[in-house]
């Protein structure tokens, strides 16, 4: 074995009902994409002969292998974080600095740790992918290729969550850095996969992007091989192997800086001025030939730097977001990474606009979504996710210090709380709510984005702006770990987008009545309605938050077809903004009214 952590970590983890049920529900997920997309091609034409069967396996390999990527890739960064994170909010890790570990064994075990819970929905999903090849259409050669590049690309990236957990205090930090980098990977190997870089080919993207990768093997006609012929796997193995020396230096980097970060300036306190012995002690012991120049002189004593008081608001909950560096000074460096990455895409939407691409009427018989929206998305859906992480902190920073329990013992009201977490989420975000309205304003001025649709993503903007802020809060109050608070919020919200991107895809690969769609995709949406209920409703049900849990995925799908089938921004606009608002307010009322909290005496079974 590799350290008692690991052996402490997957002793335990069969414990926890949570470990066999994440495995079967993700098993579940990619086999309903694939029941819904095998019911609404029935539905469309008859199948009459093994070659349809061949282009149906194609097309569901296309779609479930990067699925399976993007799901374990986010999996595998945020258990990989929060396994290292985790410690550090319980002040847990410099107690293990004081044992007889190693840093060999500290780092590893901390790394197999999190890979555990995102291997164990690998391994449990492949005989669904494996399937895939009993359709036709698709060789064992490349369900083998694309499980080695998820497998490699799934160790990088928890390998990279917990170095950079390693490296930052907060949490936040840690999250938001990880998701950051591993987006800026993406999107430079889209650049890449282009062209438009003369000094790299493009043909290095699929080499370095899992994802770029995946599309790559799941083509029916292979690409010409980097390697020679006889390589198994082609391409796909040496990506592997490039995504395994990524792990191996980003696990040696945290070997031999462990130390070093740990504990961090923060954590160590204290002054080392004042440690100094006393002369005049000193002196009595020695003579006077052993003695400094400076002995006989007076000794000053150093007293700690004395300001003035600083006046806190009304609201001191507000002025603590607001006022000071709660979630730590390094969130500037987050801000500039992330301006830096939001200045990609500007640049992205600049090169769109002065090609004459964003003012290029689309219909859907030539593309889903507009260009520009291919781009913009991603960048939205990470700005929601970085207030998310920010928003769930908030809550269990307070519970991790020890200072909820301080804060529900004085006059602060649950409007004073709940409001000043909520302003106090977005000012510290204010980058990442502002940023995309800035670039739909720049559209709209260069004529690719009118008046009314301006109005209506602006304010649509600022609702999932609310909406992941108060789900943050919701997840913070109601669970009494952080892993699984934080856990479940970013996984809200990362696999609410990724549903849509998923149902959009399988509604552009069969075109057709919308009307008869409806009946496959009630499987998608019942599915979600349940598991929204279970993360949101299940610990603190009410008959709005559960209302709102099964009525959002069946409106958001509704909000889909009205998009695809054009000029219909209002009924999009009215759709997303009223249900998340309503889900906004479900969320919010319980908070205000019972204002509880989930503390150590409710944890269950699951969360220890």
């Amino acid at each position: 074995m590799i350290g008692p952590i690991f052996q402490r970590e997957i002793a335990t983890l069969p414990r926890r009902g949570r470990h066999f049920v994440n495995r079967v529900v993700f098993a579940l997920m990619l086999f309903a994409i694939i029941c819904t997309t095998w019911l609404l091609l029935a539905g469309i034409q008859p199948v009459q002969n093994p070659g349809d069967l061949a282009r149906f396996g194609v097309l569901i390999f296309q779609l479930i292998a990067p699925f399976q990527l993007i799901v374990l890739l986010f999996m595998a960064a945020l258990a990989g974080t929060i396994a290292v994170s985790h410690e550090k909010d319980k002040q847990t890790l410099i107690l293990l600095l004081m044992t007889s570990l190693s840093n060999v064994e500290m780092v590893l075990g901390k790394i197999g740790a999190g890979l555990l819970a995102s291997m164990n929905a690998f391994l449990a999903s492949l005989p669904i992918v494996f399937s895939v090849v009993l359709l036709g259409g698709v060789s064992i050669e490349q369900v083998f290729a694309c499980s080695w590049v998820t497998f490699c690309a799934l160790i990088a990236s928890a390998t990279l969550g917990a170095t950079i957990a390693f490296w930052r205090e907060k949490t936040f930090q840690s999250i938001t850095v990880t998701m950051l980098i591993i987006a800026l990977w993406l999107a430079v190997c889209e650049v890449i996969a282009t062209g438009k870089v003369s000094f790299v080919s493009s043909s290095v993207a699929k080499l370095v992007s899992p994802l770029r990768a995946i599309v790559d093997v799941t083509q029916p006609i292979a690409s010409e091989n980097v390697l020679p012929f006889w390589v198994p796997g082609g391409n796909a193995f040496l990506s592997g192997l490039v995504f395994l020396a990524i792990a191996l230096g980003l696990t040696l980097l945290s070997i031999r800086m462990l130390r070093v970060w740990n504990p961090s300036r923060e954590r160590r306190g204290g002054n080392a001025e004042s440690e100094e012995p006393e002369v005049d002690t000193v002196k009595s012991n020695l003579p006077a030939s052993s003695l400094p120049d400076n002995a006989n002189q007076p000794r000053q004593v150093k007293a700690w730097k004395v300001r003035a008081p600083r006046r806190v608001w009304n609201n001191p909950v507000l002025w603590r977001e607001m006022r000071t560096w709660a979630y730590g000074r390094k969130v500037l460096l987050i801000r500039v990474a992330y301006l830096a990455f939001g200045l990609m895409v500007a640049f992205g939407v600049r090169q769109f606009v002065l090609n004459g691409l964003a003012t290029q009427e689309s219909t859907f018989q030539e593309e889903l979504v507009p260009t520009t929206v291919s781009l913009l998305a991603p960048f939205f859906v990470l700005s929601l996710i970085v207030i998310n992480a920010l928003a769930v902190n908030s809550i269990t920073n307070e519970r991790d210090g020890g200072a909820l329990d301080l804060l529900l013992v004085t006059e602060i009201s649950p409007r004073e709380f709940l409001f000043g977490k909520i302003c106090g989420v977005l000012y510290v975000t204010k980058e990442m709510v502002i940023m995309p309205l800035l670039l739909c304003v720049y559209l709209w001025a260069q004529s690719a984005l009118t008046t009314e649709n301006l109005i209506f993503t602006v304010i649509t903007l600022i609702v999932m702006d609310l909406f992941v802020a108060m789900l943050g809060i919701h997840c913070g109050m109601i669970y009494a770990q952080s892993r699984a608070a934080i856990g479940t919020s970013l996984g809200t919200v990362f696999f609410l987008f990724l549903g849509v991107a998923t149902c959009m895809l399988i509604m552009l690969m069969f075109r057709g009545s919308f009307g008869r769609q409806l009946p496959p995709f009630l499987i998608i949406i019942l599915g979600g309605g349940i598991g929204l209920y279970l993360a949101l409703g299940s610990r603190n049900p009410s008959p709005a938050i559960t209302i709102s849990s099964f009525m959002l995925p069946f409106l958001t799908y509704f909000a889909i077809t009205s998009f695809i089938l054009r000029d219909q921004e209002l009924a999009v606009f009215s759709v997303v903004s009223l249900s998340y608002a309503f889900a906004t307010a479900a969320m919010m009322i319980p908070a205000l009214s019972e204002f509880d909290f989930a503390f150590g005496g409710s944890r269950t079974s699951d969360e220890e």
